[in-house]
């Protein structure tokens, strides 16, 4: 054996254990007693941590001191996984062990803990636990820092590489400004849809039936997935032939599980579809989660908000749900399922005050890690900017800011990737169109061509490309807000009839 094939088989050895965390908490998620919660914490952080320590401990370092100086041994396949590998170890190689198995067992822990502030809609419950969650964070960032600006740099670069708080300021106050600008015209002359029709009662199995048969027509492959019920939608990504997607479902709601699975569906399609060559090393699965929303959201505002998609979905609801929707032709449904409307919960937001939901996530985090305020505030600072954004404000704290469960997770820096997803997702579509028609595609029966094509630009390459690299390679340009606002300006200038 070569050493670069003992590398990769060691590198295996941390997928593998990583895949039985993921699996434990797949489980933790969907299907575990509450009891198990403090037994569950124990397993995963056991085996997170048995990861961790492969990752940063002696014989990793001897590998990459040994390939360092040996470059010539490498493939150009090993080059890459090594550069990736480096990359990962100079990230977190400060951090202890013990340290890292009492975070991973704290953030084990805050998930049922969520759950239970949840149910009784009670912050307190929650608001010891995410303190030390915050707490812990703030302990590794100056361990994780290079050269990033700031603390919330830190932060965003784990997610979305080469991301700062310099330049999501900038794009954030462009689509804000674009979506307030949109909303404000609508207001003046939209002529509002139809949309009683959305809560009409569609009872769970006709639910299931519909988006299960709608996902595989986008492209999802439940020979390398599932669908199971949560409290909060994910995918989890075991393997690229076990992307897990699961959702929630409301009987008098059927549009919060249609649109939610297709969103999840986005991610688990991208997974499904990296090169098998990746297989096992950390250039197996997205490269940022900001290009990671721009696959669920691809599929969740450019198919979910195409009128010739739904004139082919439409009649297959009707079908299964009798005379429920009878006397709504497909105009009227599609327009009702885009209405636009201020709303207090992230996941159940129209597709164009989305990114507002976002930026005020953005906004509180930063002041969190700037020391700007105390975690006992946060669920008045959060209700004062839902209500200077949107113009509503919580009367709970579940639909308030108990709704996410991101940050029990630790996962700070996570949110702007939602809306660099936005923003990706328009810019690709602008790029898919000059070279094939997408309304023409999804007036078909056949949407193979589009699946196909963000497999060639962005599923294949796994992590081996970085998110710029991604975006310029398909579409010619950097980042680029405007695209993603003159979407919305024409989808809901059409949908409110504003000439």
């Amino acid at each position: 054996m070569s050493k670069e094939q003992e590398f990769l088989a060691y590198l295996k050895e941390i997928s593998l254990l990583q895949e039985a965390v993921g699996l434990s908490e797949w489980d933790s998620q969907t299907g575990m007693p509450e009891k198990g919660a403090s037994y569950r914490s124990e397993m995963t952080s056991y085996l997170s941590g048995m990861a961790f320590e492969k990752s940063t401990n002696q014989t990793m370092k001897d590998y990459l001191t040994y390939f360092e100086a040996n470059q010539d041994e490498l493939s150009d396949f090993g080059k890459q996984v090594y550069a990736k590998t480096k990359e990962n170890f100079d990230l977190n190689n400060n951090i202890p062990v013990d340290r890292f198995q009492v975070f991973s067992k704290l953030t084990s822990n805050a998930h049922s803990i969520w759950v239970n502030a949840r149910e009784a809609k009670d912050y307190a419950i929650y608001k010891e636990t995410l303190e030390e969650i915050i707490k812990m964070t703030k302990e590794f960032i100056p361990l994780w820092k290079k050269s990033e600006a700031t603390n919330y740099d830190v932060l965003l670069n784990q997610y979305e590489p080469g991301m700062t708080t310099a330049i999501l300021d900038d794009v954030f106050k462009q689509v804000k400004d674009g979506i307030m600008a949109i909303r404000a015209e609508i207001e003046e002359k939209g002529t509002a849809p139809h949309t009683d029709f959305v809560s009409y009662n569609v009872p769970i199995e006709n639910q299931k039936e519909f988006i299960t048969t709608v996902i595989e027509r986008i492209g999802y492959d439940f020979s390398k997935g599932r669908l199971d019920d949560t409290v909060h939608p994910f995918m989890l990504n075991l393997n690229r032939n076990d992307a897990r997607i699961t959702t929630r479902w409301r009987e008098n709601d059927f549009t919060m599980a249609t649109f939610g699975t297709i969103h999840e569906a986005g991610h688990g399609m991208y997974e499904q579809h990296v090169d098998a060559k990746y297989d096992y090393t950390p250039l197996a699965g997205g490269t940022s989660m900001g290009i990671h929303e721009s696959q669920s959201l691809f599929n969740e505002i450019i198919v979910g908000g195409s009128k010739a998609f739904w004139s082919k979905q439409y009649p297959l609801l009707q079908s299964l749900t009798g005379d429920t929707f009878k006397g709504i032709d497909n105009d009227t449904f599609y327009k009702g399922l885009k209405e636009t409307k201020p709303s207090l919960v992230r996941i159940e937001s129209d597709s164009l005050t989305y990114p507002l939901h976002i930026i005020i996530r953005y906004e509180i985090e930063k002041m969190i890690f700037n020391d700007e305020i105390d975690v006992a505030d946060l669920p008045k600072i959060w209700n004062d900017k839902y209500e200077e954004y949107l113009g509503i404000r919580p009367e709970n704290d579940l639909e308030g800011i108990l709704q996410d469960v991101h940050w029990a997770g630790g996962s700070f820096g996570y949110f702007p990737s939602y809306a660099l997803g936005y923003m990706y997702a328009a810019q690709l579509h602008h790029a898919m169109n000059k070279v094939m028609d997408v309304e023409e595609i999804l007036a078909s029966d056949d949407y193979s061509s589009i699946r196909e094509w963000l497999t060639e630009n962005i599923h294949q390459y796994g992590s081996s490309r970085k998110p710029n690299q991604l975006i310029m390679d398909a579409t010619g340009e950097n980042l680029n807000p405007q695209y993603l606002i003159d979407y919305m300006r024409e989808l809901y200038f059409d949908v409110y009839q504003v000439k």
